[in-house]
C-alpha cells in the first residue's frame, strides 16, 4: 500500500484528494493536514464523510510528518510549499504539489505574475509540470511534481495538439473560459457569496490572470517556441466545471490552403486516441460541463469556421477533479507504476 499524506486536507482541492484516495485500492491516507482545523474530527469539517474518514486534522508540520508516507500532497495556497521545501524532504517521499509554485522554469515569471518571492527556485528545474498526457514519461520518474491549474489543463489540452501540429497559429489564440466557484476555493470573500454570484456572471483578472504564462509556456514548447495568447476567465454560478472555448486563426499551407475538418480531426486522434481521459466528441457535439462532472474527463471538440478561416475549440473538464484532485491522482498513479486510472474511473454525475 502507498502511504499518502495531504496538506490543505480541507479545502475543495483537499476534500476531494480525501474522497478519491478513500476509493484507492493501493492507498492508505495516514494523515491528513489542515492549519485551519487543527486537532478537529475531519469528518466534522466535511460531513459527508462521517464513518469513512477517521482520525483529526493534524498542523502542516511537513518536517514532522514526511517520513509516516510515501507521497504527500500539498493542496494549499501559492508560496507555502515553496517556503518549506527542502532536499531532506524530497529524499523520504515523492510529492505532488497543487499549487503554482513549481510549474514554471524561470523563476522571474512565478515571482512577477504571483508576487511572491521563491525561497526553493533550486527545484523549479527539476519539477515536472504534471500534465499526464503529455509528459507521461518524465512524471514517472519525478520526485516532485507540479500539478497543472484548472483552467491551464482544459486550455492547453484543448489546442495542444493543432499547435503540436502545426495547424493554428498559436499567436492568435483566445482563450475565453468560464469556471464554477469552487474554482475560488473554500474561504470566505464576499465576491463568492451566494448573492454576488448568483444569477450573475463576470470576468476578472482581465490581461493579468496568473494562469495566463503557465498556459503561454506549455503551449510554446509545443510550438517549439515563444507563445502570446489571451486568457479571459469568468464565474459563473455553478459548483463545478470548466468551459473554455478557443479561438485561433488556422495557419496557411505551403499553397495557400487551410486545414479541413478531417485533418484536425486526425491531430485530435494522433495525440489522444489512446488517451482514457481525454474525450474528443462526435462531430457537431460541444461539450458541456455536466457531462464531465465528477469525473476525471476532459470532453473536446472543434468547429471550423470557414468564413473567418479561423476554428473554434471547446473543452469542458471537472475543475476539482481532472483540473485538480483527480489529475494528481493521474500523476501518483504514473509515479508508483500503477495502472493510470486506479482510482479515477468515476462515471460522471448527471444530472
Amino acid at each position: 500500500m502507498i502511504k499518502a499524506g495531504i496538506i490543505g486536507a480541507t479545502g475543495y482541492a483537499g476534500a476531494e484528494l480525501v474522497r478519491i484516495l478513500t476509493g484507492h485500492k493501493e492507498v492508505e491516507i495516514k494523515w491528513l493536514g489542515s492549519r485551519s482545523y487543527i486537532g478537529k474530527k475531519y469528518a466534522s469539517v466535511y460531513q459527508n464523510m462521517f464513518e469513512l474518514v477517521e482520525g483529526d486534522c493534524l498542523d502542516d508540520q511537513i518536517g514532522e510528518l514526511v517520513d509516516q508516507v510515501d507521497v504527500v500532497f500539498t493542496a494549499t495556497p501559492q508560496g507555502y510549499l515553496a517556503s518549506v521545501m527542502k532536499e531532506a524532504y524530497l529524499e523520504k517521499a515523492r510529492f505532488i504539489d497543487l499549487s503554482a509554485d513549481y510549474r514554471f522554469k524561470d523563476v522571474d515569471v512565478y515571482e512577477r505574475w504571483y508576487k511572491i518571492e521563491h525561497p526553493s527556485a533550486q527545484f523549479m528545474k527539476e519539477a515536472v509540470y504534471g500534465l499526464c498526457e503529455i509528459n507521461r514519461e518524465q512524471i514517472r520518474q519525478a520526485r516532485l511534481v507540479a500539478n497543472p491549474g484548472c483552467y491551464t489543463t482544459c486550455s492547453i489540452l484543448t489546442a495542444y495538439p493543432l499547435i503540436k501540429e502545426g495547424l493554428i497559429d498559436p499567436d492568435t489564440l483566445i482563450v475565453d473560459a468560464k469556471s464554477g466557484t469552487s474554482g475560488a476555493g473554500r474561504g470566505a470573500k464576499t465576491g463568492n457569496l451566494f448573492c454576488e454570484v448568483n444569477e450573475n456572471i463576470k470576468a476578472y483578472g482581465v490581461t493579468t490572470h496568473r494562469h495566463t504564462p503557465e498556459i503561454e509556456e506549455q503551449l510554446g514548447y509545443a510550438a517549439g517556441r515563444p507563445v502570446t495568447i489571451n486568457f479571459t476567465p469568468h464565474l459563473v454560478p455553478m459548483n463545478r466545471g470548466i468551459l473554455a472555448t478557443e479561438y485561433a486563426s488556422l495557419q496557411k499551407k505551403t499553397d495557400g490552403s487551410l486545414a479541413t475538418e478531417a485533418e484536425i480531426r486526425a491531430a485530435y486522434q494522433k495525440y489522444f486516441e489512446k488517451e482514457k481521459f481525454v474525450r474528443v466528441l462526435e462531430p457537431g457535439v460541444m461539450p458541456e460541463t455536466k457531462w464531465v462532472e465528477g469525473s476525471n474527463y476532459t470532453d473536446i471538440n472543434f468547429q471550423i469556421d470557414a468564413r473567418t478561416g479561423r476554428v473554434i475549440l471547446i473543452g469542458a473538464l471537472d475543475n476539482l477533479v481532472k483540473g485538480a484532485a483527480g489529475q494528481a491522482v493521474q500523476n501518483m498513479n504514473l509515479m508508483f507504476g500503477l495502472p493510470e486510472t486506479e482510482g479515477l474511473l468515476m462515471v460522471p454525475l448527471f444530472p
